[in-house]
């Protein structure tokens, strides 16, 4: 499998600072995006201790002998797992960090993890931030935001487009490392085609460019650095009201 990326994270046009953070682990070939929130930049800690975390955890059980933080969860793979508890393990540090120190009470972030092996995708997230799959020119979400829509529309299965666009909480979240003292992890995966394409990133991209738009925006030769541009630039035209992390890969098979 050969596999090509680009990633960009913007400020936007209305914020301050930049809460964004995305990492890349190639060893494991791993990619992640986090979405901070928390007043006083707090956030911009918590979206980086999330990436921290899950790479030394990463890193520390490469030796197979090392003790797990938490007991192995028997229905998933060990890659699975690891997923699944590197999370964890930065919801519990977060949490943590913010109980004991006043300055970063209330800070917390989402966070969503793709990670390429035997031919396929595995996606493990929390909260508000995506990831899509671009195949022959048609876009696919491959996650379920954690948020009060969601929830919402999954009670009411027949929720028009105009009563969801008219949803007054649309934006609050339900899950995201650091809100509480544990998290529940969502993963599924999928099979990798020749050419498919990945895109992870916040809600200052998904809530700004419409899921339609986003294979237009590919539309650059193999150019990736061009098409994280294009897509940032595209969410900052619709009003930048966010910060804005993108991050595509490009999947071959040969």
């Amino acid at each position: 499998m050969r596999i090509r990326y680009a990633a960009k994270t913007d400020q936007g046009l209305k914020r301050n600072h930049n809460e964004d953070y995305f990492c890349l682990i190639e060893e494991e070939q791993l990619f992640l995006v986090a979405d901070g929130m928390g007043g006083h930049a707090c956030g911009e800690v918590a979206s980086k201790m999330a990436a921290d975390v899950v790479r030394e955890f990463f890193a520390r059980t490469r030796d197979e002998d090392v003790t797990w933080p938490y007991k192995m969860d028997h229905t998933l793979s060990v890659l699975e797992n690891r997923l699944n508890v590197g999370i964890r393990l930065a919801n519990k540090k977060i949490h943590e960090s913010a109980s004991k120190d006043v300055r970063l009470s209330g800070m917390g972030t989402t966070v969503v993890i793709g990670q390429i092996a035997d031919d396929r995708f595995y996606v493990a997230r929390g909260g508000g931030s995506r990831c899509y799959r671009v195949r022959d020119g048609q876009v696919k979400q491959l996650t379920r935001d954690h948020s009060l829509l969601e929830d919402y529309k999954e009670a009411r299965p027949g929720m028009s487009d105009e009563e969801q666009r008219k949803f007054p909480h649309k934006n609050v979240i339900t899950r995201a490392l650091g809100m509480r003292d544990t998290v529940q992890v969502d993963i599924n995966s999928e099979e990798i085609q020749d050419g498919d394409i990945f895109l992870l990133c916040s809600d200052g991209l998904s809530g700004m460019v419409p899921d339609a738009n986003i294979p237009e925006h590919l539309k650059v030769d193999g150019d990736l650095d061009a098409a994280v541009n294009k897509l940032v630039a595209a969410a900052n035209a619709a009003g930048g009201t966010d910060n804005i992390t993108v991050l595509v890969l490009e999947c071959r098979q040969s």
